[in-house]
């Protein structure tokens, strides 16, 4: 009998496994978790990661609610992605639905029969060739993006804190952890913009009554622990 499974990662221990777990159990209620909080981009040293792909066979679910809980490494991703379809595991992207291995499947299943006709029959290898080849393109550039979300956040992040008129010229001090802190830079990661939120800069600052100077010191520590 086949299986559901859903992976969850963040990248820091500070981040929260519940989005992802909110969103997988919404979709895939019956679906086996398996969680883990992991630092890079190799899928080398992800230890849930690897038990999860010991267990799955054919006809099996992976659920990610993102391509980059899969992978923030386009190569790597790429070549786990056709890895696990050469094997008969379904993929599903709650974000990327359009880069399902069903959908995948379905797109290369729709390569027109030949005819007999040489002549035709060339076109038609060509055409299928193309669907294919436009399939897979498809697949790269999710993948791809991916990464690249991932290297503009920090450069926003970097750019941010450079240009900001009180930390221009002025020595980092030395990172002090507080109850306080851990908990702002929690609602900075789930509100701000930069992290996926709906909040600028500057309105997190207002509302939050928090000091410029406070407020890009925590989010330099936040793009530190990325």
């Amino acid at each position: 009998m086949s299986k559901i499974y859903g992976y969850c990662r963040v990248s820091t221990k500070s981040q929260k496994l519940e989005r992802q777990i909110d969103n997988i159990g919404k979709a895939y209620p019956t679906a086996i978790l398996f969680k883990e909080k992991f630092t890079g981009t190799k899928i080398d040293g992800r230890e849930e990661f690897n038990k999860l792909l010991s267990k799955v066979k054919a006809g099996d679910t992976i659920v990610f609610d993102s391509v980059s809980r899969m992978s923030r490494n386009a190569e790597d991703g790429i070549k786990l992605y056709f890895e696990l379809f050469e094997k008969g595991i379904n993929l599903v992207f709650l974000k990327e639905g359009y880069i399902d291995t069903e959908v995948y499947k379905t797109s290369i299943q729709q390569s027109i029969d030949k005819t007999g006709n040489d002549i035709a029959d060339i076109y038609i290898e060509a055409t299928n060739k193309v669907i294919r080849l436009l399939a897979e393109k498809q697949i790269e550039k999710a993948f791809e993006q991916s990464e690249k979300e991932v290297k503009d956040l920090q450069q926003r992040i970097k750019e941010g804190i450079a240009n900001s008129p009180k930390t221009q010229g002025i020595e980092q001090g030395r990172k002090l952890t507080t109850k306080k802190s851990i908990e702002m830079k929690d609602r900075m990661k789930r509100h701000l913009k930069d992290f996926g939120g709906t909040d600028t800069d500057k309105r997190f600052m207002q509302e939050n009554k928090i000091s410029r100077n406070t407020f890009y010191k925590y989010k330099r520590e936040i793009l530190e622990e990325v």
